[in-house]
């Protein structure tokens, strides 16, 4: 890249998939890449703000430690409010990272991605508090309670731009790299309770619960369950009698796979009509909604898979 164009990064969306996020700036500033603008949806959001505030070198290492334990530890369940997670615990880590308050004050310039779910509008948020543009980006629909902000009513990005190359290349980007990590997470990849439902038992609850992500999601889980049998509300009474009675895949599950579906979707077409100048798709379809405690795979992934495309586009 011999002309030096400004360059952008747009940082997809995907749950703990979005840790590849970290791999792929590795190995573009190993190839002496120098991002200069940063736009990401959800995870991607997370992840890009941490970066534009020069973090995440801290964030990397303490992601090296998540455990189950940990990761329940996010968990505010709240139900039934508008989310089951209200994601004041995530705010209060994300700040650790980010030591500025305004999204003005960060080292490079930073845009997040988020719908208003009553318009269907894209919302993009270049000022103001960052961890506040974070948390809106993040909002997964019915998972966190969305952000209410200048008028708004803020979910999750992804809804309508999951790779946001169009805002990165808006925001002065000449080279536009965007990292895609939902291009094959939907093919084979529903959840068990799908494909082969668990016989029903008396603990059926707890079991609905544990398919989210497999047997390691247990020690979460259970944090989980117990926040949620010790609500008393009729509706959601009646809620937990058919997720202990019915095989059939629970609302977490429908709710995560609807949303991995559609989201595939939208990229397909997104990226077919704003064309990047590189893109990257770490191979992360074995990652589930919150296997954070993979970090160190996942980095990796994202790691070799931009080194490889790299590699093919400058040799």
């Amino acid at each position: 890249m011999n002309d030096k164009p400004e360059i952008g990064i747009a940082l997809g969306s995907g749950s703990a998939r979005g840790l590849a996020h970290i791999g792929v700036i590795h190995a573009l500033e190993e190839a002496n890449i120098k991002i200069n603008f940063v736009s990401g949806t959800s995870i991607g959001a997370l992840i890009g703000s941490v970066y534009a505030s020069d973090k995440l070198e801290a964030f990397e290492k303490v992601s090296g430690d998540f455990d189950w334990k940990k990761i329940a530890y996010f968990f505010d369940v709240v139900f039934p409010k508008s989310g089951l997670i209200d994601g004041n615990k995530v705010e209060e880590f994300v700040r650790e990272y980010v030591h500025v308050k305004n999204i003005e004050d960060l080292v490079l310039p930073f845009q997040a991605v988020a719908t208003d779910i009553n318009t269907g509008e894209e919302v993009l948020l270049d000022q103001g508090d960052v961890i506040e543009a974070v948390r809106a980006s993040i909002s997964v629909p019915g998972i966190f309670t969305p952000v209410r902000k200048n008028g708004h009513v803020l979910v999750d990005g992804g809804l309508v731009n999951p790779v946001p190359v169009s805002t990165v290349r808006a925001m002065g980007a000449e080279f536009v790299i965007a990292v895609d990590l939902n291009h094959d997470i939907v093919a084979g990849k529903a959840p068990q309770s799908i494909k082969e439902p668990l016989e029903k038992d008396d603990n059926g609850f707890m079991q609905t619960l544990n398919r989210i992500g497999g047997s390691k999601y247990q020690a979460a889980m259970e944090r989980i369950n117990i926040s949620l049998q010790s609500i008393d509300n009729p509706a959601f009474n009646q809620v937990r009698t058919w997720l202990a009675e019915e095989p059939l895949p629970n609302i977490f599950e429908v709710l995560l796979s609807s949303i991995n579906i559609m989201e595939t979707q939208i990229t397909q077409s997104r990226l077919h009509l704003d064309k990047p100048d590189l893109l990257i798709q770490p191979k992360l379809g074995s990652i589930r909604f919150m296997e954070f405690n993979r970090a160190e795979e996942i980095i990796n992934i994202g790691y070799e898979e931009t080194r490889k495309q790299l590699k093919l586009k400058f040799s």
